[in-house]
């Protein structure tokens, strides 16, 4: 499916949903989405890991858990979240029928010791919960989890698949969320999620059943890891092959650069976009072997943008995914955190978004205000080596379906030049493309795959990775790649839109790799050592491990 973002879209009025929004005023010409809605036993041998936050019925009446402890355990853990939400009136079906399904990680700002375990079921359920252990088949008592309802009307969706004679007049998603705190730094934790009806450590456990997670080293501790990155998934057999690779790569955790289902796939976040909710389904199934073990840190693309659920298009992404919460009180897709000795920071590009204006300064300056102020905080912050900020939309793109962001390089880049950012991910173009460290606009030095980069020095590096696995775009110059350079001296077309939508080419001479394919991003960080410098090493792989660039940033 294709983005659908220089061509402004009629605007339905859709029936109303039983969420709540906030109205706030917009500053852009087109229309903005309407609002729409209003246990074991215990043993005298374990310590005390975790306790449950919030009773979710009388299967969750216990407010411990006693699990197998360590040496460095830290005191008692506890569970954030709220009580589950009363379940709609309606027939239910057994709970040992409604298998948990779609089970996907996050971390919490601080991945030593926060995890938020979701999923879905496919019915109303009552108490639903996650067990945690230190061991495959030793697990505690529930942990209650938050239940958060998603009801879709089919007469404003355009399902991609038949219907049958007898149907709803609604599809109804169940999203399920615990979030663990006070974990233990550095450690493996095994997990099954349930309810009432249904308990895989209850009963025999069915393959697949029993998933893990591991926390991350408390700061300082690390020897480095691995992550990747990549954005525009979608759901089909390259969107899985890009998955998998994430999966044979192990990496700490997956950052999504948004569009991520495609399931609006008009994408311009009006009530006229093509839009197919269970789409949502396919993408938690394709990706659970992944996502129930690695987290995924997302950011939202223009495709989430679905104005049926609240007035700023994000009652869905806040009921499918939990994100840290820290940025003046919003939950959506802009927050910060930190891995070991690098500091991340995910913004909401369709708040500069000129081609698909939307939500175009939808927070008000908020973000930027918020942006400089993380940005500060970590370079202030000697034990952070490294600053990489996440995005769907472009800063800077040669690619022309959807082109670089202006708005991005007016608010953005300049911030990334004063706090010296390392590196910027990026999807949207369904391309990769990595430039030469850039400085105020312009390339500061070339840089060639296996090359090395000094932000400091030279600036910093954008790296667009939307190949994750929807439809392919093309560049309006040759591919040039690891094994495949072709002559990349001539400037290349750039294609901008300004604030009222008009589209304007210039020329550029910092797009140094590009590659016409699927691919992601594996970035492997170093701490500091005798006689070496931190660095991060930045391949970009193709479904089937090839790498098509290297390059190494690295601060004197």
């Amino acid at each position: 499916m294709s983005e659908t973002s220089r061509h402004s879209r009629s605007t339905d009025n859709a029936p109303s949903l039983e969420s709540a929004a906030t109205d706030r005023a917009g500053h852009t010409t087109r229309p903005r989405p309407a609002e729409q809605h209003g246990s074991p036993a215990a043993r005298h041998s374990r310590r005390d890991l975790l306790r449950v936050g919030a009773a979710g019925g009388a299967a969750l009446a216990a407010a411990g858990i006693l699990l197998p402890g360590t040496a460095h355990a830290s005191a008692r853990p506890t569970v954030l979240g709220t009580p589950p939400l009363p379940a709609p009136r309606i027939e239910r079906a057994a709970g040992s029928a409604l298998r948990p399904f779609g089970r996907h990680l996050a971390f919490g700002a601080d991945p030593s010791q926060q995890v938020v375990v979701s999923w879905q079921v496919p019915g109303a359920v009552t108490a639903p919960f996650v067990r945690i252990g230190l061991q495959p088949g030793d697990f505690g008592s529930p942990v209650a989890a938050e239940v958060r309802t998603l009801v879709s009307k089919l007469s404003w969706q355009h399902p991609v698949e038949d219907q049958s004679l007898v149907k709803p007049t609604t599809v109804t998603q169940y999203y399920l969320h615990a979030q663990l705190d006070r974990l233990i730094p550095d450690t493996t934790y095994y997990y099954v999620v349930g309810h009432q009806g249904y308990d895989p450590a209850g009963q025999r456990a069915q393959p697949g059943d029993v998933a893990s997670f591991r926390t991350a080293p408390a700061p300082g501790r690390g020897t480095g890891f691995t992550f990747t990155a990549f954005g525009d998934q979608g759901i089909g057999s390259d969107a899985a092959a890009t998955g998998r690779l994430v999966a044979g790569l192990g990496p700490a955790f997956h950052l999504h650069m948004g569009d991520l289902s495609y399931a609006n796939s008009g994408g311009s976040g009006q009530t006229g976009d093509t839009y197919d909710a269970r789409l949502w389904d396919a993408f938690f199934v394709q990706n659970d072997p992944v996502a129930a073990h690695t987290p995924w840190m997302m950011a939202v693309g223009n495709h989430e943008m679905e104005p049926w659920y609240a007035s700023d298009g994000y009652g869905g992404v806040r009921a499918r995914f939990t994100m840290p919460d820290n940025a003046w009180g919003q939950s959506t897709g802009i927050y910060s955190w930190r891995y070991q000795n690098v500091g991340l920071i995910s913004l909401d590009g369709n708040d500069i978004c000129y081609n698909t204006p939307t939500n175009l300064n939808h927070t008000k300056g908020k973000q930027k205000t918020w942006l400089e102020s993380r940005l500060a905080a970590f370079r202030a912050d000697r034990t952070i080596d490294f600053v990489v900020v996440y995005l769907h939309q472009c800063t800077y793109s040669t690619c022309h379906d959807n082109g670089a962001e202006l708005g991005a390089q007016q608010d953005w880049a300049p911030l990334f030049d004063k706090y010296q950012v390392d590196l910027v991910l990026s999807g949207h173009n369904h391309i990769y493309e990595r430039t030469d460290p850039i400085r105020a606009g312009k390339a500061t030095r070339k840089v060639g795959s296996g090359g090395t980069v000094d932000p400091a020095k030279d600036g910093t590096t954008y790296v667009v990775a939307g190949g994750g696995g929807d439809a392919l775009y093309t560049f309006p110059a040759a591919d040039t790649y690891l094994g495949h350079e072709t002559p990349n001296d001539s400037p290349v077309p750039m294609v901008i839109s300004d604030p009222s939508g008009h589209d304007h080419t210039v020329k550029v001479t910092w797009s140094r790799v590009r590659y016409t394919g699927y691919c992601l991003v594996a970035v492997d960080a170093a701490p500091a050592t005798p006689g070496k410098p931190a660095r991060l090493t930045v391949r970009s792989l193709t479904e089937n491990g090839t790498a098509v660039d290297l390059f190494t940033v690295q601060r004197s």
